[in-house]
């Protein structure tokens, strides 16, 4: 499938994609290119990778997230009905997490209180 096609997903969930949390609340009143500008400029990263960015309110009630598409930007919005996201503390600007994270993050669990179960790796029985 190309990007284009009807078939082709906004996100494809299917494939692993980088999830990059911004450490710092912003001005939500910033849409696509200040937050494209923003990814550049402060994160140091490359808005059309094919990564997730993902930023918050000063509130910490709302996420923005910046994605692109191939031929365009896509900006996914969602705001609590009550309470707060539990953001990661960080100490650089930006964080590295997987979709997985951004799940449970979207789900309102704390993700530094999460710890998921170590993979193990058996050559034998």
């Amino acid at each position: 499938m190309a990007h284009g096609d009807p078939q082709y997903p906004v996100i494809d969930l299917s494939h692993t994609l980088p999830v990059y949390l911004a450490r710092d609340p912003l001005d939500f009143r910033r849409q696509i290119d200040g937050l494209s500008l923003h990814v550049q400029e402060v994160l140091a990263l490359d808005p059309f990778a094919p990564h997730l960015f993902v930023f918050r309110n000063r509130n910490g009630d709302k996420l923005k997230v910046l994605y692109w598409h191939g031929n365009g930007f896509c900006l996914l919005y969602k705001r609590l009905d009550r309470g707060r996201f539990c953001w990661p503390d960080m100490q650089d600007e930006v964080h590295y997490c997987t979709l997985r994270d951004l799940q449970w993050l979207l789900d309102g669990l704390d993700l530094g209180a999460l710890k998921a179960k170590k993979i193990q790796d058996y050559s034998r029985v």
